[in-house]
């Protein structure tokens, strides 16, 4: 039978190039792009006695813990003027956006080796759908935040010094996602030859967070050790993020501009690496 005039609505065809990264195609499954997402966010804590409390209850114990061990046993400095548990809270919700897209994008070829095997759908769109879910979840926790800021404005008589800089939340909201995005898709290439991998990514996020000005701030480390801190891509984020809500904290544009230029840099090349591993991942994983 002929096929020459006949005219197919999709045409899937293997890729050679592996800095084709089709984002069209991820354009046109937004569908299933929502439907992950909602996915994600909705069956977490579905079967979970407290359900989405969970949510609330992490941030707050975790600032609570740190109040007690950093702040009251080991005495470290937060700052002048801004209470510990806000000092913390702040920290601690931020990190954990960056965290959770970091180590559940790490994972994405093991864990959804089943669907990729059977179903066409871009890839790209598996990572994606963890960072927009975990942005639910962020929304959800930056919502406590906001919550106990009122609480020490209307209850404590504190008076947080918001600086113009909080304008540039949702620009470092962005660098979390892509830097974490980035990091996740990279690793997560790596690990469909060395599942080793997977096993260390949790512990090396915790260590990482120590490298991190979550639990302390860039002020009071000594020159030499701040500067070579503020290296790390997620330190201006931190502390820009404070500074725009307390108005205290190291804000750097230099550096600022050097952890959007270091996340560009690692989510092109996570998305070339994701997209070249792509293709033959069923064969190892």
């Amino acid at each position: 039978m002929s096929t020459k005039n006949e005219h197919w609505d999709l045409v899937i065809e293997p890729s050679q190039s592996p800095f084709r990264l089709n984002l069209r195609d991820v354009w046109h499954y937004r569908d299933l792009l929502y439907l992950l997402v909602r996915r994600d966010f909705v069956s977490f804590y579905k079967q979970t006695i407290l359900g989405p409390a969970w949510f609330f209850l992490q941030p707050l114990i975790t600032t609570i813990t740190f109040t007690f061990i950093f702040g009251r046993l080991a005495k470290i400095d937060t700052g002048d003027t801004i209470p510990q548990p806000l000092f913390y809270m702040a920290g601690i919700v931020t990190w954990n956006y960056f965290a959770e897209c970091l180590t559940k994008t790490s994972t994405v070829f093991k864990d959804n080796a089943g669907i990729f095997g059977k179903v066409y759908f871009p890839r790209l769109i598996m990572p994606l759908s963890i960072v927009l879910s975990n942005l639910l979840k962020f929304g959800v926790q930056l919502l406590l935040f906001f919550i106990m800021l009122a609480y020490y404005i209307i209850a404590r008589d504190y008076h947080p010094g918001i600086s113009a800089h909080i304008l540039l939340f949702p620009l470092m909201v962005a660098i979390m996602a892509g830097l974490g995005l980035g990091l996740g898709m990279i690793i997560s290439a790596a690990t469909t030859k060395y599942r080793d991998l997977a096993f260390l990514i949790t512990f090396g996020v915790q260590l990482f967070m120590y490298a991190t000005p979550v639990i302390y701030p860039l002020s009071t480390l000594p020159e030499a050790a701040r500067g070579i801190m503020q290296w790390n891509p997620m330190a201006p984020v931190i502390e820009g993020i404070r500074y725009g809500f307390f108005g205290e904290g190291l804000f750097s544009w230099s550096y600022l501009t050097y952890s959007m230029g270091i996340t560009t840099i690692i989510l092109l090349f996570g998305m070339v690496i994701f997209n070249r591993v792509e293709k033959k991942f069923v064969d190892t994983v």
